[in-house]
């Protein structure tokens, strides 16, 4: 149970974190997590991470770590659902109750982690990380996409709130009858992620010198992630700026790889990339180019910002948040594939336009820390074990 701590000033709580995913996995839902465990952790909480068994896992029981069996991710190899374990977690949780629950994804592990919590009055809050139910319309499932909205509603207004990462989610979401929402955006390692790490020796590898132009791209190479606008995006470049030497740079790894490297043959394909190598290629970038539009967020957009890039994304999620058009990146009008290629290309039409927006990248996005990003969440996790508020038509808040 909650108890203060040694300062007398914080309240030390006992957190369960449910998730499908975690690193060593690499996505932005991972990193996130990540993220939030080691803050609330430093903060002198303790933190109970509930999720599906990876290879890299030893044997034998660990404190804070409860693993579930897990199950491979149709199109996603890597990633897994967790398997539904009701009774593994009603076990856990009588033994050592949890202040409060935190479920980040919804799969059966998510789901079976919102009954136990019921059957035990444990206060649950969501988090709204992934956008599933837009996900169904690139793999040809178009008619789950009502049944999977439906269904994801239903889970999250069953949870004291649910936290999503971005203002443009949040009215998409209000609008959908999602209640209870709360916003809770994301920072970024803006030491690890710096203009610093740019590396000569890498550029060169890539057949670029000093007035080369490196156009990257960082993320999942799948359908959702819209990348058929990233190789019409880069012709375009080539096509209005021939007297450019430019090279399309792309780091990560998908189902979508081996059609990417069939329509962009000269591109560099890099694949995953982590830690300070993953920065290096960042920073050794000039341009990022990010065509998606189901994010929910996007950490990408923030890395790249961080590591000095100008970026062109559309107004949404993470960018909508964090990007003036014309300060420090490059803004497409939502949906507009043709405002996206000419937000490119003016990045290029005068030398100016890239520096200026360069530097102010870096400056803004230095001040977005997880520091504070963890402290907000803390303060909703606090606010998950106030008494549900009565409604006026009788009803309570879960």
């Amino acid at each position: 149970m909650a108890t203060a701590d040694t300062a007398g000033m914080n309240t030390s709580l006992r957190i369960a974190l449910i998730s499908e995913t975690f690193p060593p996995e690499i996505n932005g839902v991972a990193n996130t997590l990540s993220h939030l465990t080691d803050g609330l952790r430093t903060r002198g909480h303790r933190v109970q991470l509930v999720r599906p068994r990876q290879n890299a896992d030893p044997r034998g029981a660990q404190d804070d770590l409860l693993l579930i069996r897990g199950w491979p991710l149709p199109g996603y190899p890597g990633l897994q659902w967790g398997q539904s374990s009701l009774h593994k977690l009603l076990r856990s949780w009588r033994i050592q109750r949890p202040d409060v629950i935190y479920i980040a994804t919804e799969g059966p592990l998510g789901l079976s982690a919102l009954r136990a919590a019921g059957r035990l009055r444990i206060p649950v809050v969501s988090g709204f990380h992934t956008n599933f139910q837009q996900y169904s319309r690139h793999y040809g499932f178009n008619l789950l996409t009502r049944a999977l909205t439906a269904y994801l509603r239903w889970f999250h207004n069953r949870t004291r709130m649910t936290l999503v990462p971005s203002a443009s989610q949040l009215i998409a979401l209000q609008r959908r009858g999602f209640e209870r929402l709360q916003m809770l955006s994301r920072g970024v390692d803006s030491a690890l992620f710096h203009p610093t790490k740019r590396s000569d020796d890498l550029r060169r590898s890539w057949g670029l010198d000093d007035q080369s132009i490196a156009v990257l791209h960082v993320g999942r190479l799948a359908a959702e992630k819209n990348l058929g606008l990233l190789c019409s995006s880069f012709r375009a470049l080539q096509q209005t700026y021939p007297q450019r030497q430019l090279k399309l740079i792309v780091v990560g790894d998908g189902p979508q790889r081996a059609s990417l490297q069939q329509q962009m043959p000269d591109a560099i394909f890099c694949g995953l990339q982590r830690g300070e190598e993953l920065a290096a290629h960042y920073a050794s970038g000039d341009l990022f180019v990010f065509p998606s539009l189901s994010e929910t967020f996007g950490n990408v957009v923030l890395e790249a910002l961080a590591s000095g890039l100008g970026v062109v994304a559309f107004d949404q999620a993470a960018a909508a948040q964090h990007i003036r058009h014309g300060h420090n990146g490059a803004l497409a009008l939502d949906q507009d594939e043709q405002s996206f290629i000419e937000a490119s290309l003016w990045l290029l039409a005068e030398p100016e336009n890239l520096r200026r927006v360069r530097l102010n990248a870096r400056r803004d996005a230095a001040r977005q820390s997880w520091g504070a990003i963890v402290e907000l969440f803390e303060q909703h996790l606090n606010a998950a074990l106030l008494p549900p508020v009565e409604l006026p038509a009788g009803r309570t808040q879960p």
